[in-house]
């Protein structure tokens, strides 16, 4: 779905998984500095957006997802995991619910596979699924904003910042009001920078998620049964994950960054070494410059010296070993 404040001046087109929103709109780091002081919006409006509505919708989502959202309190903001039987991440939900209604934004093109699941599921619950991707717009407003959200709107609200389910047909008249207008790619950089791991580049069809550090912050260990919770529980009772999340500081003298899938290698190695793991997310940082989130194996040591392809790599633990 092709934003249509990709008209604004100055727009590029985003690539990729951001495909259908502005990567940038002429200054990448005047954009990131502006979101980290809390001005500006993010146009996240190729999002998917779901929604589940009816009484049961709270504790039939509790039996399905790995967050607690049996009691979740209208105007709440959490964040869940859908996994396979194998414990294995297949959506990663961000959610609020309403009061009679649970909104949720998904990755791009991925609501599709979502819904699809979820109505397998339904059985007797009284429970309407629906797409509102083509309805409702994600926009992102930062920490620290005072921009108000348009009456009626739903608001999600984290410590990064306000997620709002927009009306798509008022998406132009909310950018006019609330400049600047601010890319995915200073999004981005301010993901990585907090360690915030996304589907489809920090993960993989084997990824657990202890690997990138979302137990506690989307799942809960204390709730009842989900799909895929014996392998959650094995790993966190009995042993380690296989793999762990590190944040990389990268040698800044480099003209291009790392691609998502960049093998990691021991420098002492050198390029022909052993591969460690791959780069899941790259990103030029206003302030520390060139960064990168990389899923390598548990025992890598945490002071290693690492190359990235041929990049220089610092690490700074995020999951601890």
């Amino acid at each position: 779905m092709k934003s249509p404040l990709l008209s604004l001046p100055g727009a590029v087109p985003g690539e990729g998984t951001d495909e259908g929103v502005a990567a940038h709109y002429g200054d990448l780091f005047r954009e990131q500095r502006a979101l980290a002081d809390g001005t500006g919006f993010v146009d996240l409006s190729h999002r998917g957006v779901v929604t589940v509505s009816g009484a049961d919708r709270l504790s039939w989502l509790h039996l399905l997802i790995t967050q607690h959202v049996s009691e979740l309190p209208p105007g709440q903001a959490t964040e869940a995991l859908i996994l396979s039987a194998h414990g294995h991440i297949e959506h990663a939900l961000y959610l609020v619910d309403d009061g009679e209604t649970t909104w949720a934004h998904v990755e791009p093109d991925s609501q599709g596979d979502l819904i699809a699941y979820l109505e397998s599921m339904k059985f007797f619950y009284r429970v309407d699924v629906a797409d509102r991707t083509d309805d409702y717009a994600v926009v992102h407003l930062p920490a620290g904003s005072i921009t108000e959200a348009p009456e009626d709107t739903v608001v999600r609200e984290t410590p990064h910042g306000r997620d709002l389910f927009l009306p798509r047909a008022r998406l132009t008249d909310f950018a006019e009001a609330s400049g600047p207008a601010i890319g995915a790619l200073a999004y981005e950089a301010l993901r990585v920078e907090a360690h915030r791991p996304r589907v489809g580049l920090e993960t993989d069809h084997r990824t657990i998620p202890h690997e990138l550090g979302w137990i506690g912050s989307a799942v809960h260990l204390e709730k009842g049964c989900y799909r895929g919770q014996e392998t959650v529980a094995r790993v966190q009772n009995l042993g380690k994950p296989p793999r762990r999340l590190v944040f990389l500081h990268l040698d800044g003298s480099e003209v291009t960054l790392p691609a998502h899938g960049a093998p990691i290698r021991l420098a002492s190695e050198g390029e022909e070494g052993r591969q460690l793991g791959f780069i899941t997310s790259s990103a030029r940082h206003h302030e520390l410059g060139p960064i990168a989130l990389a899923l390598v194996k548990r025992n890598v040591p945490v002071d290693a010296e690492l190359i990235a392809d041929s990049t220089a790599a610092a690490q700074e633990t995020v999951v601890e070993p």
